[in-house]
């Protein structure tokens, strides 16, 4: 079941500049930052209230995100829902007829484990499920 909106993700050309403009909008500067190596991205995190922005840049050329700014621009890059048993809710989907670009979950920014959705089942948007990773 997907249990609220996680986050909202962002493509940006600039992060350093896109930092600064977030911050004067909504008031705050980013709690957290961090490298995703395997997606080819750096991003920032913002959190307004209940809910979160994740601003990401490419760090190389032939990233997802590169390649959306290459296609569309700078802008809305996916919606990310939270989810309490990712491996679960990709079962369920997959049932109800979605295609996963992850067939198996794997480890996301944020402290999250994350399996996204393919748009042309979603009618264009990119959705991603993101599970928090519980710490022992």
């Amino acid at each position: 079941m997907l249990n609220k909106i996680e986050h909202i993700g962002i493509a940006v050309e600039n992060l350093e500049e896109s930092n600064i403009l977030f911050e004067k909008l909504l008031g705050v500067p980013p709690y957290k930052s961090e490298s995703v190596e395997s997606e080819g991205v750096v991003t920032s995190f913002f959190q307004n209230g209940p809910n979160k922005i994740e601003l990401l840049m490419a760090t190389n050329p032939e990233s997802p995100i590169a390649k959306f700014l290459q296609k569309k621009g700078p802008g809305i890059h996916h919606i990310a829902f939270d989810v309490d048993d990712i491996v679960a809710e990709c079962e369920r989907l997959k049932k109800e007829g979605f295609i996963l670009i992850n067939e198996v979950p794997k480890k996301g920014a944020d402290n999250k484990i994350v399996a996204f959705l393919h748009p042309k089942n979603t009618n264009g948007v990119l959705v991603e499920l993101c599970q928090e990773v519980k710490h022992l």
